[in-house]
């Protein structure tokens, strides 16, 4: 697949693999350790959760203007992978208070900020040469791709060195216990008998006698468990700076093409950008006061205000800094970030509500086949099976590849075959395996969507990427129509916390799985299509601060993300799921409805 590309497209993707793998650790369990750490609800945990998000992205506007403003791409790209190395770190430290623990993930999002937007950008001038240019969505995809393995394995490093870490010290895990040992603690659990028998069940080694001792020792460990798999985050961003120092030189030196190109600069244009940047940053600042203000009177609610301000920011000083000529891109680019907005605000769920459901809402345990997709042995098992009958049936695998595409099939059917007869008849599963789904997902399924665009594309028939971005809205709402219609039956969440409840209800994690693949099929659909559109419209002098104002779009999203942890308890499941499948058709509307511009600077 990477045939044809130019050497720095592996050297990103294999560098970003290691951010992304401590990334989708994060993604998969903080929530679910400030809430097992310090007792926070719901709603305080989702709003940590969201702040972190916004940061992680906001500051890529930071990254993307220092590196726009130096052309030390590179440079910034590296010190960010330390800042997050860092951050982690702290994260990894054990009995850390909150306080410290928020500065640890200020600390990742400021480094993922001068990371993240700017080797995006330097992938994207990778395709600036004619000689690649025509390649630019599919190396995004494969960007895209690639980055997700290492998301793929977080999930089940996380939930195994936790596991881990309480087996070692006598207990098995049980994901509604955290909150039941805090209640307990403080005096509010009202149903103890229920509390005693769970307790029971996870002590390995004899009955408990002594619940305040157990619920202590429970949440310690349990929060212990995390901070180690913290520090297998930190491992991987260890990695990653390896290989970006010993193979950046495989990427562009956007400082030397810029001194290069320094000559034939257009006088009257370099004018007008340094006098229009006073005043640009000046409507800015005024640009983001007035939002705060305004949300803060409106909405009683300055902070978000803030958020939304900065977005309000950026794009006051894009269009005070752009020339005439560059207006229609700049346009163009602002009314897609508006969209991605509402898009991130929906699907990134999936580490908070869609978490929280996954815990109190999927059962505890499955059947022995529906285990093989809990397990990261068997779950490879699994790809390796479908990975070598795919190979089997494509015209263009011939001789020993057939061959080898053979014995994979076989060899992973028949794994799957002695893990489905080895394991019990109902096994344990964790909710942060399910973080797992997606990114497998877009690894598996990125060559097949990518197959189809080139299918189209033969026949003169492919989307355009603002298409796609319209398309990948429509499908994002069936993902959540299908988790909607699970919930209809399902007890509201408000009653499972103020009865105590343990024993309700549950659904097939099948209900999850499929609403996550649908959301991975909108995601390709979006996401790396957007990271392209990008890259392709965004003018020379603003790639960095372009990239930085996509994923600036994206942390106004996240910011919003508290939506749906402050409607739970407060709405029935159905109800919540609503408005993500409202917001997701009304986005693709209005990108449809401006089409025919998006088009236009595309062209």
């Amino acid at each position: 697949m990477l045939k044809g590309h130019p050497k720095g497209l592996l050297v990103a993707s294999v560098a970003n693999m290691g951010e992304r793998f401590g990334f989708y650790t994060m993604m998969a369990i903080l929530v679910l350790f400030l809430q097992a750490k310090y007792g926070l609800s719901e709603e305080s945990a989702g709003d940590i959760y969201s702040w972190f998000y916004f940061g992680i992205y906001g500051a890529a506007l930071v990254g993307g203007l220092l590196a726009d403003a130096t052309k030390k791409y590179k440079m910034v790209i590296f010190v960010g992978i330390v800042v997050m190395l860092a951050g982690y770190i702290v994260l990894a430290t054990p009995g850390m208070p909150l306080t410290i623990t928020i500065i640890g993930l200020v600390t990742i999002a400021f480094g993922n900020g001068l990371f993240k937007g700017n080797l995006q950008a330097v992938v994207g001038q990778l395709y600036d040469n004619p000689q690649y240019s025509k390649m630019r969505d599919s190396a995004f995809m494969l960007f895209y791709m690639a980055i997700n393995v290492g998301a793929f394995f977080a999930p089940f490093a996380a939930t195994g060195v936790r596991n881990w870490w309480l087996s070692t010290n006598g207990y098995l895990h049980d994901g509604s216990l955290p909150a039941l040992c805090h209640q307990f603690l403080n005096g509010s659990l009202t149903n103890t008998s229920e509390f005693q028998t769970l307790a029971n069940q996870v002590s390995m080694s004899r009955a408990v006698t002594d619940l305040k001792l157990f619920a202590s020792n429970y949440l310690d460990l349990f929060a212990q468990g995390y901070n180690y798999a913290f520090a297998i985050a930190a491992g991987s961003m260890i990695v990653s700076m390896v290989v970006y120092m010993l193979f950046q030189r495989h990427l562009p030196n956007k400082e030397k093409v810029a001194e290069e190109a320094k000559v034939e600069k257009n006088v009257k244009t370099e004018s007008k950008k340094d006098n229009g940047n006073i005043l640009a940053t000046v409507y800015a600042a005024l640009g983001l006061i007035a939002t705060a203000i305004i949300f803060h009177f409106v909405f009683n609610d300055y902070k978000l205000g803030m958020a939304v301000g900065l977005f309000v920011a950026f794009v006051t000083w894009i269009f005070k800094s752009a020339s005439k000529e560059e207006m229609p891109s700049v346009m163009s680019l602002i009314l897609v970030f508006v969209v991605v907005i509402f898009f991130w605000m929906s699907f990134h769920q999936n580490g908070l509500t869609l978490t929280y459901f996954a815990r109190d809402y999927i059962v505890k345990t499955v059947d022995s086949f529906t285990y093989l997709f809990f397990t990261l042995p068997s779950i490879i098992s699994v790809i390796i099976c479908i990975a070598g009958v795919a190979m089997l049936l494509m015209n263009s695998i011939k001789g020993t590849m057939k061959i080898v595409a053979g014995v994979m099939a076989v060899a992973g059917a028949a794994a799957c075959y002695w893990f489905v007869a080895n394991n019990d008849i109902q096994n344990a599963i964790s909710p942060e395996v399910f973080q797992s789904f997606n990114p497998i997902f877009i690894v598996s399924l990125t060559p097949l969507v990518m197959g189809f665009f080139g299918w189209l594309a033969k026949r003169n028939i492919e989307p355009s990427t603002p298409k796609k971005i319209g398309i990948g809205m429509v499908i994002a709402s069936f993902g959540f129509v299908i988790i909607l219609m699970a919930s209809f039956s399902l007890v509201s969440p408000l009653l499972i916390k103020s009865q105590g409840l343990t024993d309700y209800a549950r659904v097939s994690p099948y209900w999850l799985i499929s609403s996550y693949l649908v959301l991975t099929v909108a995601e390709l659909f979006l996401s790396p299509m957007g990271l392209s559109f990008v890259s392709k419209v965004a003018p020379p002098r603003f790639q960095g601060l372009m990239q930085g104002g996509w994923l600036l779009a994206t942390a106004v999203g996240n910011k919003l993300l508290f939506v749906g942890s402050y409607f739970w308890g407060r709405l029935e499941l159905w109800q919540l799921w609503a408005i993500f499948v409202v917001c997701c058709i009304l986005s693709a509307l209005f990108i449809f409805s401006i089409m025919k511009k998006l088009e236009k600077a595309t062209a």
